[in-house]
């Protein structure tokens, strides 16, 4: 066998032949300069991210763990979720780490490695949700003196991060909802709308700081964009949460619509072809299930402070958050075992929060700490499927645990992105 040429360095101590070393560089340039659509490919890869305030730690955790078994399969130590993703979905607290992980920095490259999310979290949320009274005093003053905490750091630290960023110029496909209080309909931002539509083509903080608005824990957010011949078009609008806490299926929908409206991006695909998609779905923690706080004999004694107010607790928002969460989930999971195709679906969701552990706003440093403890343990459990007969989820017994379930869709996700890779560099 002839001596392999002395070039690049390679892993190892190795030397790599120049041409190989070539060939690596060039693939390189391709993936940084632009991204590789699915019609290079065989599949459209979705990751989703639901809304849970101070829980964006128990996901930020799992894509922590996913970005590095990325980098290690792929031997790209710079590698970033959004290399490997086609469409980043994200709702309230979800939307701000979408923004994060697809968000240019000054080299053209994500803002935030996925190992980092949690440390903005640390950092930030004592600030964002700072403590207030307790009791009386405390219940008072979030009925009858506006929401719990005035959103000024969150706007503040959201501005500074993503400066001018608008959301055409995120560096993946990203869909982040929220809902509009003057025209009571959903307002979904993407980058698909942004480009071809000026006047959605938003400041991204302003659209994360519209999609975090939860009511009665934040303020409303009020905007204006302009259109193409320089109409005002203004925007009244809280937390995606209220639309989809769950934005699975509306990420996948959104690619569906592309799809029928000719993009480019998905040719051949077909519209209603979900049986090739590779979807990646983090919840954010049950905040109610486990502890079975309420029952119908005490909500039937409730008025609009009983709803409003339980024991910390706030019913209305808790129960409308977790339906539209689990309603998705059931859909999504029953999509995708009709289709046969179920192990291209992974849900990884805590469903057994108590206390501090399921509020969406206790940011003492205890229970922050305790939230990166239960995203870690998450990977050790068990992965799950809903039940398409009692709608519950549970542990499938033909997978095995939520990290062996994540680095098979590491693998798949590298097997991806090299097949496109290579077919760009050969077109």
């Amino acid at each position: 066998m002839a001596e392999p040429n002395v070039g690049q360095s390679g892993r190892g101590g190795l030397t790599l032949n120049p041409a190989v070393a070539q060939q690596r560089a060039t693939i390189s340039r391709v993936a940084s300069a632009a991204a590789t659509p699915p019609a290079y490919g065989n599949i459209i890869t979705v990751l989703s991210i639901d809304g849970g305030g101070v829980r964006g730690i128990i996901p930020g955790t799992i894509l922590g763990f996913l970005e590095e078994k990325l980098q290690e399969i792929d031997e790209q130590p710079d590698a970033r979720i959004a290399d490997y993703f086609d469409v980043v979905a994200g709702t309230s607290t979800g939307g701000l780490v979408t923004a994060m992980l697809t968000a240019p920095n000054e080299e053209g490259r994500p803002l935030f490695a996925a190992r980092d999310i949690n440390d903005f979290y640390l950092e930030h949320s004592p600030k964002i949700f700072p403590a207030v009274s307790g009791g009386l005093l405390g219940l008072a003053k979030g009925v009858f003196s506006g929401p719990k905490y005035d959103g000024k750091y969150l706007q503040s630290i959201v501005r500074k991060l993503l400066g001018d960023t608008r959301v055409s110029q995120a560096l993946q496909n990203v869909v982040i909802p929220t809902f509009d209080i003057k025209l009571l309909q959903p307002i979904v931002f993407s980058r698909y709308h942004a480009r071809k539509d000026v006047s959605k083509d938003a400041l991204l903080s302003d659209v994360c700081i519209s999609t975090s608005a939860a009511p009665t824990y934040l303020p409303g957010h009020q905007f204006q964009t302009k259109d193409k011949d320089g109409n005002a078009r203004a925007f009244n609008l809280i937390d995606g949460g209220v639309a989809a806490n769950n934005p699975t299926l509306l990420a996948m929908t959104q690619v569906s619509k592309q799809i029928l409206l000719g993009c480019s991006d998905f040719f051949p695909i077909k519209p209603a072809d979900y049986g090739r998609f590779l979807v990646l779905s983090l919840g954010t923690g049950g905040s109610t299930k486990a502890e079975e706080k309420y029952d119908a004999v005490q909500s039937s004694r409730w008025g609009l402070l009983g709803w409003l107010y339980n024991r910390g607790a706030t019913p209305i928002i808790d129960s409308f958050s977790t339906a539209s969460s689990d309603l998705v989930d059931i859909h999504a999971s029953v999509l995708f075992q009709a289709l046969r195709s179920d192990k291209q679906y992974l849900r990884i969701q805590d469903d057994e929060l108590k206390g501090d552990q399921s509020s969406v706003d206790v940011s003492t440093g205890e229970n922050l700490n305790r939230l990166v403890g239960i995203g870690q343990g998450l990977l050790k459990k068990t992965a799950c499927k809903v039940n398409i007969e009692t709608g519950r989820n549970e542990p499938d017994a033909s997978r095995g645990t939520n990290e062996d379930e994540l680095i098979r869709f590491a693998k798949m996700l590298v097997q991806e992105r090299r097949a496109r890779l290579q077919r760009k560099l050969g077109n």
